[in-house]
C-alpha cells in the first residue's frame, strides 16, 4: 500500500545526510632552528620547515533501502525501505569484511503490504575518517628578494585505509559492505587529489620575487 505524503514525511525523519557527530582537525607549524650563518652547515641546515596536518570525523549516516517501486498514482519511481528483524546485530564485525566492518543482511527483511518498512532513515552508518598529511620545506635566498621555496609533501603519512561508499541496496550481493576506498567516493574531484586516499606524494618549486 503507498501512504499519504504526510504519512510518508513522518516515516523518512531522521539525522541529516550530512550529519557527523565528532570533527576534528589540528595543524601545527615548525620553523626549524637556524643554524649560525658562520657555520659551513649553515647553508644546507637553514631556512627549514614543517608542517603537519590532522583531520579526524565520525561516520556519515546512511539509509538502507529496499525494492525499486512506482507509484501507481504518480508514476514516480524510488526505492522502498526495509523492517528491522528484533534480537539481531545491526552490524557485523571482522576481518572477512572491508574496513572490518559491515551491515548486517539478517537484521533486514523486506516489508510486505508497506513501501515503507520500519527502518528509520538515516539510522545506521558507515565509516569515519582519520588523515594525517606532513610537508617539508626550505627557502633557498638567492640575491635581493629573489627566493626559491621547495616543498615535499606526504598526503595519508601513515597510509591509514579509509574506507568510503556503502552499498545500502539490499537487493545487492554486497549490501552493506564498503566497495570503494573513501577518495573515490567523494565525486567531487579525480581521486589522486581527495582527503582519504593510500598515501602519496608530491614536490613542488615556487620562485618569488
Amino acid at each position: 500500500d503507498f501512504v499519504s505524503e504526510a504519512t510518508e514525511t513522518i516515516l523518512q525523519r531522521g539525522d541529516a545526510d550530512f550529519d557527523v557527530r565528532h570533527n576534528f582537525q589540528a595543524g601545527l607549524t615548525w620553523e626549524l632552528p637556524q643554524i649560525d650563518p658562520a657555520a659551513r652547515s649553515s647553508y644546507l641546515l637553514s631556512h627549514w620547515g614543517l608542517d603537519l596536518r590532522l583531520f579526524a570525523h565520525t561516520a556519515y549516516p546512511l539509509t538502507l533501502v529496499g525494492n525499486f517501486e512506482t507509484d501507481p498514482y504518480t508514476g514516480n519511481q524510488f526505492n522502498g525501505g526495509l523492517n528491522i528483524v528484533p534480537g539481531v546485530p545491526i552490524y557485523l564485525r571482522g576481518s572477512a569484511y572491508p574496513g572490518g566492518k559491515a551491515i548486517n543482511p539478517a537484521a533486514f527483511s523486506l516489508p510486505s503490504g508497506t513501501i515503507n518498512g520500519d527502518a528509520p532513515r538515516n539510522f545506521v552508518r558507515g565509516f569515519g575518517m582519520n588523515q594525517l598529511n606532513l610537508a617539508l620545506r626550505r627557502d633557498f635566498p638567492l640575491r635581493n628578494d629573489l627566493v626559491l621555496h621547495f616543498r615535499a609533501e606526504t598526503f595519508n603519512l601513515l597510509n591509514h585505509p579509509n574506507f568510503g561508499y556503502v552499498d545500502t541496496n539490499y537487493t545487492d550481493a554486497q549490501f552493506g559492505q564498503a566497495t570503494q576506498m573513501l577518495n573515490a567516493s567523494l565525486g567531487t574531484l579525480a581521486s589522486q587529489y581527495q582527503q582519504g586516499g593510500p598515501r602519496s606524494m608530491q614536490f613542488a618549486l615556487r620562485l618569488t620575487f
